[in-house]
């Protein structure tokens, strides 16, 4: 499976964004997703993930309250829904799949990974 991260962009702090996955190439419902930030100088950064049919989600400290995963399998799309957004996001976000996975936090669950997607957040 294909994975492309959308979605980012420039906003300010307090603001909000939604990012998206778009999946091709494979068959959405089978892979679990989860999102990733990597911010220059820092390691890769679970912040959330959803398992394969949707009924199931987990999310990082940093982001729980503020960031919310979904995906619509019909669409074979994921996303990210953020508020509350601070200048600490600002990051690469990426999106990466696990095959029949209960999305855990770390990035060697992950099989796939798609292109990210540059979120800024300024003060």
């Amino acid at each position: 499976v294909q994975l492309q991260a959308s979605g980012g962009g420039l906003v300010q702090a307090g603001g909000s964004l939604r990012l998206s996955c778009a999946a091709t190439g494979g068959t959405f419902r089978l892979y679990a997703v989860g999102w990733f930030r990597q911010a220059p100088g820092k390691e890769r950064e679970f912040l959330a993930g959803i398992n394969f049919i949707g009924s199931s989600t987990n999310y990082a400290d940093s982001v729980k309250g503020r960031f919310t995963i979904s995906r619509d399998n019909a669409k074979n799309t994921a996303y990210l829904q953020m508020n509350s957004l601070k200048p600490e996001d600002t990051a690469v976000y990426l999106c990466a799949a696990e095959t029949l996975g209960p999305a855990r936090p770390g990035a060697g669950n992950y099989n796939f990974w798609g292109q990210g997607t540059l979120v800024t957040v300024s003060s």
